[in-house]
């Protein structure tokens, strides 16, 4: 019986129907059923739900201990809580009740009550039973929503005279109950968990997301360094050889042999040369330090791309965002999922903060030795700055955001290529990358 019906039929007269030592006893069972179930309601937390509730079973039934046992994820039930009279946890190893009894409740959907346990002809006395010298037994499956999630179990091996139409019948309820709570408190838990992992995988991400950032300005840094120091050298060293040539003309023509200009000229000249070598090292190594690994492995860029979707899609800034995608078969081919990862989730990015409720359309296909991605939504499109110079680092100044300039980073490390194609609405990217 549901408890809403159980306290309906009570409220419609039920009371009438009964004796009053009768009444009185279903009408108390109620009130602390009632009690019971204001009490574990207030918490969602799993461990907090089974301690009242196998706490509240014991008491009701005048039991000496009670186990609870839920259904897993192998559809095996697993140990979860036990407790005595004295509300101490009883170890799962003790755990040691009539197995039959409790796999019968489950299987069946049915309640079991034993008086007399050990006389008891439906079950083997050489097991738990007689082994624990158990007299009483109440087991109840947990169900919810027509959903067996596991069962409630309470024993005594002193013998009690259940009252048969009250205890049991409160008992059921009881469980009914509990099961509903039960169920809610683990979908809570879920829902804390997928939070939890959500939010550290947020974490990684923006940590990986930094590292390659870096790494990528680093190489743009060590590149132009490079460069100007080389110019600043050859420069450098040409006004040196300039100087000792006038030193050997004046020192030719000139009956005067102080030299002391040229001396100092030369010096100067000398620790410029040593300084801008030291910056084309120090350039050096930050070019160096900059080369990221590729922890390259053999996958499904199809299968990276959905699992990047189902990941993003549940999250706050892409609630109005539409995913279209168009996924051919793709050949495996080896890269590094993490960053192409990165270089999806930056795209998508950029198209969710230019339009809330844009529409992101995804194509793959393959030729040869190419795979081929265009990524495409409806948003406003490119503003002009960034298609003149679309993967340039200095419009991480003007603008505050670096995602085409880190996405192009991630592309030609796989010695792909990645483009912006003119469209008449929305942005478009085309990017190939090497199927080896």
């Amino acid at each position: 019986m549901r408890f809403s019906e159980f306290k309906k039929n009570i409220d419609a007269g039920l009371k009438a129907t009964l004796g009053d030592e009768e009444s009185s006893e279903r009408v108390k069972n109620l009130e602390a059923i009632l009690n019971i179930i204001n009490t574990v309601n207030r918490t969602l937390i799993l461990d907090d739900v089974l301690q009242l509730v196998l706490k509240n079973a014991i008491r009701l039934t005048n039991s000496e201990r009670g186990f609870i046992v839920l259904k897993g994820k192998k559809d095996e039930l697993e140990y979860k809580l036990g407790l005595d009279s004295e509300n101490r946890e009883v170890a799962e190893d003790s755990f040691n009740v009539s197995n039959s009894v409790v796999e019968d409740v489950f299987l069946t959907g049915q309640s079991i009550f034993l008086e007399g346990a050990q006389s008891d002809t439906n079950y083997d006395p050489t097991k738990s039973i007689l082994k624990l010298d158990l007299q009483t037994i109440l087991c109840s499956p947990l169900i919810t929503e027509g959903k067996k999630i596991g069962v409630i179990y309470v024993d005594s091996k002193f013998l009690q005279k259940i009252k048969v139409r009250e205890i049991t019948g409160t008992f059921e309820i009881l469980a009914g109950q509990a099961a509903a709570a039960i169920r809610n408190a683990q979908l809570f838990n879920g829902q804390v968990a997928a939070n939890a992992a959500l939010q550290e995988a947020n974490t990684q991400l923006i940590k990986a997301e930094r590292k390659t950032l870096k790494s990528s300005i680093d190489s743009e840094i060590g590149q132009s360094l490079q460069g100007l120091v080389h110019l600043a050298l050859l420069e450098t060293e040409s006004l040196m050889r300039t100087i000792e040539k006038s030193q050997k003309d004046y020192e030719g023509n000139s009956k005067n042999s102080n030299t002391l200009l040229f001396d100092r000229l030369k010096l100067k000249a000398k620790v410029s040369i040593d300084s801008i070598r030291n910056i084309q090292k120090y350039a050096q190594v930050l070019l160096e330090t900059s080369i990221l690994n590729l922890n390259k492995d053999t996958g499904d860029i199809n299968r990276t791309l959905q699992s990047v979707i189902k990941y993003l899609s549940p999250m706050k800034k892409f609630n109005l965002i539409t995913f279209k995608t168009e996924l051919n078969n793709l050949p495996s081919c080896k890269y590094d999922s993490e960053q192409i990862q990165h270089l999806f989730v930056h795209i998508f990015t950029n198209s969710a903060e230019a339009k809330r409720d844009a529409q992101i359309s995804i194509k793959s296909h393959s030729d040869e030795d190419v795979i081929t991605l265009e990524i495409a939504d409806d948003g406003p499109g490119f503003p002009t700055e960034i298609k003149e110079k679309p993967f340039s680092s200095s419009i991480i100044e003007k603008k505050g955001g670096y995602g085409l300039f880190l996405c192009k980073s991630i592309v030609d490390r796989h010695n792909g290529n990645m483009e912006i194609i003119n469209s008449e609405g929305g942005a478009k990217i085309k990017i190939t990358l090497p199927v080896n």
